[in-house]
């Protein structure tokens, strides 16, 4: 907004009665982010059963929930056509109901202007809207108290966390069958849960995800300072600040705890850095190359340093990449796998830079056989992550014994196996070479 813009809006604002101010200030289709506005539609082009609303810590997931809730009360559009008379309300506890979904700073009660509340009764558990719309709150802890019960539309908060998910969420289905069109709402930080995953994956589910840092203007800067420089990154921080579904394997090599384990600030000085390259199947052809630095310290304990994967690139441009990596962190070699390029690999590089030492290695076992040693490194505590690599440390937890899911080649895996097994069996150089990375 530039400075006229801006004086006409607060001159527009000061024409306004006590009355219109508050209005506007609780005007929510004025004030929300497009990720908080009611989906025209589901997946599958039709109007949707599922309102699925995922997001980080203080990403406004509350205060979504609590307006829709207003909206349809009330009738009001975008939220509905006409007043919604049965509406259910599930928290994780009673607590939950009380001090969040509905006297929180962002629940139901604080999003109405003072004249239009309704009436809430905490004994009842019970909210009245003048027009005679009625919400009735339920804990996720009691699923059989939903039994009876029936609805026209439920606002369902933070089911990740709900001990009886399947129990509680089947209940309300069941209770979700007045009107010509039952609805839900679902606000969460998305936990891989299966409920939530079957949800996510329903055509008549609408989803909308927003991070954390969406709402920065909401939230105390120090929270995002402090929260974010911790967690960014990290499985923890990509499930409650960004909103991701972080997936565990049962039978990945390297599952999600022990790379958690495996996570440090910064790495000490190094005897020995290698970058080591998996370039594409195809030889000449674009495609994804796995690029990953990792080095030695003097007691033994390897520590993976940076993750340069690129996807769908011409050798040329992996192989400046590469080179580049070798450069900024000063290592001692470059490894590359020479079965899909054989000669083809060396002489791209050197066509790069000829002085940089290239050791090819070719692969003469399965994927998951060359990385069960490294898993094993994992697994005694020797490797380290010096920072976050999630594109890396997805594709770890998400590889067992017969490869990816998506059935993909693991190329930054590939990269990362290639690297600490050099580090591991190499022979440690005559005069250590001391460098803090």
């Amino acid at each position: 907004m530039n400075l006229v813009d801006l004086n006409e809006t607060i001159e527009a604002l000061a024409r306004l009665t006590p009355q219109q101010l508050e209005a506007f200030q609780h005007d929510w289709t004025y004030f929300s982010r497009l990720d908080q506005q009611p989906p025209a539609a589901a997946a599958d082009g039709k109007p949707w059963k599922t309102w699925l609303v995922l997001g980080g810590r203080g990403a406004g997931k509350t205060r979504t929930g609590a307006e829709w809730v207003r909206g349809i009360a009330q009738g009001r559009e975008p939220f509905a056509a006409a007043p919604v008379g049965h509406i259910a309300l599930i928290a994780e506890t009673m607590h939950d109901l009380r001090e969040v979904m509905v006297e929180g700073v962002s629940g139901i009660l604080s999003v109405h202007p003072a004249g239009e509340r309704p009436a809430w009764s905490a004994t009842r558990k019970r909210l009245v809207w003048a027009n005679g719309a009625v919400a009735q709150g339920f804990s996720a802890e009691d699923p059989e108290a939903l039994r009876g019960p029936q609805f026209e539309a439920a606002w369902a908060d933070e089911v990740g966390k709900w001990r009886q998910a399947d129990a509680t969420f089947d209940m309300l289905q069941f209770g979700l069958r007045l009107g010509s069109n039952p609805r839900q709402v679902i606000t969460t930080t998305p936990r891989s849960i299966p409920l939530l995953k079957r949800l996510a994956a329903d055509p008549a589910t609408a989803i909308t995800r927003a991070a954390t840092s969406k709402n920065a203007y909401n939230l105390a800067p120090d929270f995002l300072s402090g929260i974010v420089a911790r967690y960014q990154g990290t499985r923890l921080g990509r499930q409650e600040l960004d909103g991701e579904f972080v997936d565990d394997r049962a039978d990945a090599l390297f599952p999600r705890d022990l790379i958690e384990a495996a996570r440090v600030d910064a790495a000490p000085s190094l005897m020995r850095i290698v970058v080591a390259v998996d370039p594409p199947a195809g030889g000449k052809r674009p495609g994804g190359c796995g690029i990953v630095v990792a080095g030695r310290a003097a007691d033994g304990q390897f520590y993976v340093l940076a993750d340069a994967t690129l996807d769908g690139v011409r050798p040329d441009i992996w192989a400046a990449a590469a080179i580049a990596a070798y450069q900024r962190f000063e290592a001692d070699a470059l490894i590359a796998e020479i079965n899909q390029g054989g000669d083809m690999v060396s002489e791209v590089l050197a066509g790069i830079d000829p002085t940089v030492p290239v050791q090819p290695v070719r692969a003469t076992r399965g994927k998951a056989v060359r990385a069960e040693p490294v898993a094993a490194l994992y697994a005694q505590g020797k490797v380290k992550h010096a920072g976050t690599f999630p594109r890396l440390e997805d594709e770890m937890a998400n590889f067992g014994p017969e490869g990816l899911p998506s059935g993909k080649s693991p190329d930054r895996l590939d990269a990362l196996v290639w690297a600490i097994t050099a580090l591991n069996f190499d022979v440690p150089l005559k005069t250590p070479r001391l460098r803090r990375v």
